[in-house]
């Protein structure tokens, strides 16, 4: 991280602040006490503040309960952003902006230094913690902006002042919360108002640009190709095969030439977890972990995938619910029941209320079971999972779905 005089972050940040003797500046930022090292700032949210001393002890310059977190998160971010000259890239999207952050960063690191988000660290938190890795010699940033109503993303990016921005997709997400794709397309379009002058938006073929100072890079349907177990798209080999990741690595691509670095020939991209996770199982078996988050574009995506990899095995999906999709939430789940059968699903478990619906579409489908919860479906997933089959879990991160998968990967089937 780019040092922060300890001074400087009690003027930015107010709350209580607890030096270390001698302590003079601090060179990273945590909020879990487990990942201490020397020299952090552990700002204590919730229940953090219970871990200050255990903070202290394992080499933290200092402590800091904030009187409002995002807002010092916020000002810890922007303080670190203001003193980097790192380019700056911000991903947002219904579906894949996590996916597409990994690939980029695959691409980007061997050509410049690079710093990209953790996992799904992309909310008001998340960022300013990404910013905080930020090193004096860091020459890309990659950030994943996520949205959950109007403004957030806005609002990171005046922490971050991302001068590419990418929308993956708009698609039926956090409907609960911006009414309609109409609002999901308006709160995806502030990271694009947020671009300064001469930046470049990567943006979907039909998303609206009003904008006439930035360049405007259209995604379109990728060219690709499966060989020897490996993803082509425009000229790279990837570590993948699965066709919906061809688009997000479309974006990633676009993105690279953005920055100017050079397309490798092959890479290989370390995705963040339970997203399309492959684990064997016994006879022949295998179990996609898509567990960490779902929508109806995802899920649709995922299906053809289960279709495409089960080859002539069995097709099992264990389904959890799909959340913030408002009061169109039933429909769009027993639409996805009618495309689990389309896609020759021979065996559904559904997991939660709203996953009901999906039995509501699924005729056809052989074998379908209905679990209030988790440990009901890792139940329902131990009766119907044969040797041999191939498995998808997905659903909404509110419903831990990678417990049933763990759980089948742990002790088989």
């Amino acid at each position: 991280m780019i040092p922060l005089e300890l001074d400087v972050v009690a003027a930015l940040a107010a709350g209580k602040l607890t030096r270390t003797s001698g302590a003079e500046r601090i060179t990273g930022v945590q909020v879990d006490s487990r990942r201490i090292r020397p020299g952090d700032l552990f700002v204590a949210v919730g229940r953090g503040v219970d871990f200050a001393g255990e903070a202290l002890a394992g080499g933290a310059a200092a402590t800091l309960i904030p009187e409002e977190p995002f807002a010092a998160f916020a000002a810890l971010g922007s303080a670190v952003r203001e003193r980097s000259s790192a380019r700056v890239v911000g991903i947002t999207g219904s579906t894949g902006k996590t996916s597409t952050k990994d690939i980029l960063g695959a691409l980007s690191a061997p050509a410049a230094r690079t710093v990209a988000a953790e996992a799904s660290y992309n909310n008001e938190i998340g960022v300013p913690l990404t910013l905080c890795r930020l090193e004096p010699d860091t020459e890309i940033c990659i950030l994943e902006l996520a949205m959950r109503g109007f403004g957030q993303i806005a609002d990171l990016c005046r922490i971050a002042r991302p001068e590419i921005g990418v929308v993956t997709n708009v698609g039926p997400a956090h409907l609960e919360l911006v009414g309609s794709l109409e609002g999901v397309l308006r709160a995806k379009g502030e990271l694009i108002a947020a671009l300064p002058a001469r930046g470049t938006a990567i943006v979907p073929e039909e998303f609206p640009v009003e904008r006439d100072d930035v360049e405007v890079v259209r995604l379109r349907e990728p060219e690709f190709a499966v060989e020897e177990g490996r993803a082509v798209v425009g000229g790279v080999s990837f570590n993948f095969s699965s066709r919906h990741q061809a688009a997000n690595a479309a974006a990633a691509l676009a993105a690279l030439d953005a920055l100017g670095l050079p397309r490798p020939d092959r890479v290989d991209v370390d995705f963040s977890r339970w997203r399309g996770e492959e684990i064997e199982l016994p006879g022949g078996g295998l179990l996609i972990n898509d567990a960490y988050n779902a929508n109806p574009v995802s899920m649709r995506a995922a299906l053809a995938y289960l279709a495409a990899r089960a080859g002539g095995r069995r097709r099992v999906a264990i389904l959890g619910d799909m959340a913030e999709l408002g009061a169109g939430g039933p429909a769009f789940h027993r639409e996805i029941g009618e495309a689990a059968a389309k896609h020759g699903v021979q065996a559904l478990v559904a997991v939660g209320e709203l996953a009901r619906c999906y039995l509501d579409g699924a005729a056809g489908i052989a074998v379908t079971r209905w679990a209030a919860d988790v440990p009901a479906a890792v139940a329902a997933a131990r009766e119907v999972v044969e040797p041999g089959d191939c498995v998808l879990v997905k659903a909404s991160r509110a419903v831990g779905l990678e417990a049933v998968a763990e759980a089948l990967a742990a002790v088989g089937v």
